[in-house]
């Protein structure tokens, strides 16, 4: 995908909305990684209507946790400088010292910072509505709502097996070295359910602002999930101009499994069935099935099978309070100083 997005602003001109309530509220696309967020963003891009962004804005996530509140000059004027060394920036195709100028002068919270940038993009490819994913923004749906208030969430939901094998095969969720490839995939599973958890949790705060949206059903039944979408959203989503723009993820897959030809281009939907062993699917759902069960996915071993141990329910407990604790420190005490940027692609940057 070209960093400019000069090449695709046709697509986003405007279509009629189903209404004027909420025509011209920002989106989130969230979920947990590999869920499907960005086939779901990248659909909601070829429906038209939208500000053409492909780029990354992780606000909350990386810059403020190492710059610090953007009501700070200091720490604002960090912020900028990050950003316009970033790779969002060169995608947005936005003008340095136009968009510095306006970031200095009304940013104040990282709602600000997002909407600022996604004002300016849309308002160059001639747009009303912007939307923006990044699957960690579920874990900020609250500072969201708290600095946008008009936002509104698209949770989308996969079968944590599916997660957990596709997750695997990009290295998994292992926090330490001694995690070994077994215990790897049952440490991804407790992280896609942490995930999915929080996003619920958020979704009951906030249920007119959130819509979960299922994988299965995007992939197989996409014109009844889309219309779902279009009323949520208040957004024309014409099935027939998804198809023929056929933007990013619906033209390009980012499947995982490219390199293996006889499974890269067959349905999505239950890898898991053809990819984990029997006993790595007892391993799971003896862990997650509870939360599996609670998003309508049927469990395929039987109760018997899936006695969890006192050490697998140690490690649970362990992995849920470590996921808490490991986010709360990065949000509210110097550690966040030292967050990972190299999601932002950083060019020369002076900070």
């Amino acid at each position: 995908m070209a960093d400019n997005a000069s090449a695709e602003a046709a697509v986003a001109a405007p279509t009629a909305s189903a209404g004027g309530g909420r025509s011209r509220n920002p989106v989130f696309v969230v979920g947990c990684h590999r869920s499907g967020t960005n086939l779901l963003y990248d659909t909601l891009l070829s429906a038209g209507g939208f500000a053409f962004y492909r780029g990354y804005l992780p606000i909350y996530k990386v810059v403020i946790p190492r710059c610090g509140p953007l009501n700070v000059a200091a720490n604002r004027a960090k912020a900028i400088d990050l950003f316009l060394h970033s790779k969002g920036f060169r995608r947005s195709g936005l003008e340095a010292a136009e968009l510095s100028s306006k970031l200095e002068a009304e940013c104040r919270t990282g709602g600000d910072f997002i909407r600022i940038v996604m004002e300016e993009v849309a308002r160059k490819q001639g747009v009303a509505r912007w939307a923006v994913y990044d699957p960690d923004y579920v874990l900020h749906v609250e500072r969201i709502k708290r600095d946008l208030p008009n936002a509104l969430f698209l949770h989308i939901v996969r079968d944590g097996r599916d997660i957990a094998l596709s997750l695997m095969k990009m290295g998994g969720f292992r926090p330490f070295p001694w995690s070994s490839k077994a215990r790897g995939l049952l440490e991804t599973a407790v992280y896609w359910e942490w995930m999915v958890r929080k996003g619920q949790h958020y979704g009951r705060m906030f249920p007119d602002s959130y819509l979960e949206v299922r994988y299965e059903e995007l992939v197989n039944q996409p014109k009844k999930t889309l219309a779902a979408v279009a009323q949520f959203i208040d957004q024309d989503l014409d099935y027939d101009h998804v198809q023929q723009a056929g933007l990013g993820r619906l033209k390009e897959s980012n499947s995982s499994f490219l390199g293996e030809p006889e499974l890269g281009r067959h349905n999505p939907v239950n890898r898991w069935k053809e990819r984990l062993s029997h006993d790595e699917v007892v391993a799971i759902e003896s862990l997650v099935g509870g939360c599996l069960e609670d998003l309508g996915y049927p469990l395929t071993t039987v109760p018997a099978e899936r006695k969890l141990g006192a050490r697998a329910k140690l490690m649970h407990a362990f992995y849920t309070h470590f996921l808490d604790g490991k986010l709360w420190a990065k949000l509210h005490t110097p550690v966040g100083r030292f967050s990972n940027m190299s999601v932002l692609d950083l060019e020369n940057a002076s900070s």
